[in-house]
């Protein structure tokens, strides 16, 4: 998994990207407050971790996106290497 950030502060624009392995993913429900639920995805990397957090509505439109999409991947292999 790679990450890319660019956020502009006092001094300009501040590029990050980073990566590293989903090691979990979190489902985070509220029932009092059923409209914040979420999900977050933790990751880790040799020298960096984090979490991605997105909502429901997010996730259904990413499933939706990628099911529209998912014919242009076809037979897909993952092969893990160790450097």
């Amino acid at each position: 998994m790679k990450i890319k950030v660019k956020k502009k502060n006092s001094d300009g624009i501040v590029r990050l990207e980073s990566s590293g392995q989903l090691r979990e993913i979190v489902m985070n429900e509220d029932f009092l407050n059923p409209k914040n639920e979420s999900i977050a995805l933790c990751f880790r990397g040799k020298s960096s971790s984090g979490i991605v957090e997105i909502s429901k509505k997010e996730f259904e439109l990413l499933n939706k996106e990628m099911d529209k999409k998912k014919h242009l991947l076809g037979d897909v292999k993952v092969m893990k290497f160790d450097k």
